[in-house]
């Protein structure tokens, strides 16, 4: 994986480990529902220390938004309660942006 200390992951980085990170989108529903990374879980900022015992502590997870910042916040987080926890650098504009793959198929980035 990444540095212990480097909490930020590029798209490309993601891309290539899915299937062997969690990926959770944390944007509103509207956000979500626009277009997403597929296989991502959706729980909205607000709700994700909450719904901590959801995110398997044994596998690493990489958490994104829109441009990268509200994941920073869930990262940093999660990483204090002693996960390996990424935050997605670029958000989900950079993952668009190098033309990988949203879901559904005409998805697309919701403003925020």
């Amino acid at each position: 994986m990444a540095g212990d200390t480097e909490v930020d992951v590029t798209p490309e980085w993601v891309r290539e480990r899915k299937g062997e990170v969690q990926l959770v989108d944390v944007r509103e529903d509207y956000e979500y529902e626009a277009g997403h990374v597929a296989d991502a879980e959706h729980i909205e900022l607000g709700l994700v220390a909450s719904r901590a015992e959801d995110i398997d502590r044994d596998t690493p997870v990489v958490f994104y938004c829109r441009v990268g910042s509200r994941s920073a916040m869930a990262a940093h987080a999660f990483r204090r309660a002693g996960y390996e926890a990424y935050n997605m650098e670029g958000g989900l504009l950079a993952w668009a942006a190098q033309g990988l793959p949203l879901e559904p198929d005409d998805g697309s980035v919701a403003d925020h």
